[in-house]
């Protein structure tokens, strides 16, 4: 049962009808970071992420974006993606599906201001994408969001990395024993987590490297 903190099974993830959890494909797997961009951790994954030479998604809050557009241009700039988490990082169990959906529709539109010229995909190719925070959301919120034309992306691997408890060598371990072909493996880059990720993505990414894994955008 332990794993479940890390990884649901398969049979679980298809209760969840209409998200994305984990993508097909042979040794590619898929970096994600959620609630930036941030000047105190985003910079500092930019740059690991470009020694490394491997690219991630990143799932931006709109108000972020809003107060560091620069950062934001960067993470476009340099090959990754963005995906929409929401303006505030709104929590869906706690709000309407009319409020819900508005701050939506404000993150995306933050993120057509601030790329300049906006085609829908933001670094990547096919839906748009939008992830929602804390992973929670009511199922009329999703089907509402799956409506208005995004890929909704959850996460088949949990690194725990907000969790002062984990230490950024457990986070390896983590990534280690539960990541499989396809898989979406979970970060963040908050105030939260960041001495966290930053000390662990160098070593995450060798190790899967090391594993013949190659990591892409979504």
């Amino acid at each position: 049962m332990l794993s479940l903190l890390y990884q649901f099974p398969s049979w679980m993830q298809r209760m969840y009808r209409g998200v994305t959890w984990r993508r097909h494909g042979t040794r590619v797997v898929y970096l994600t970071f959620d609630d930036g961009v941030i000047p105190e951790v985003t910079p500092a994954i930019l740059d690991i992420l470009r020694e490394e030479q491997v690219k991630a998604t990143f799932f931006v809050v709109g108000d972020n974006v809003r107060k560091y557009p620069d950062i934001y241009r960067r993470v476009i700039a340099e090959g990754h993606r963005v995906g929409n988490h929401t303006m505030h990082h709104t929590k869906g169990t706690k709000v309407s599906l009319t409020e819900y959906m508005a701050d939506v529709a404000a993150c995306e539109q933050t993120l057509a201001e601030y790329i300049g010229e906006h085609d829908g995909l933001l670094g990547g190719v096919g839906k748009k994408l939008f992830r929602p925070p804390y992973g929670k959301m009511s199922f009329a919120q999703k089907r509402a969001v799956l409506e208005a034309g995004y890929e909704i992306i959850l996460w088949d691997v949990l690194t725990h990395d907000y969790n002062p408890r984990f230490s950024s060598e457990k986070m390896l371990r983590i990534v280690q024993t539960y990541t499989r072909d396809g898989s979406i493996i979970n970060f963040h880059d908050s105030i939260k987590s960041g001495e966290r990720t930053i000390a662990a993505l160098p070593m995450v990414i060798r190790a899967l490297k090391e594993q013949g894994y190659q990591m892409e955008v979504l």
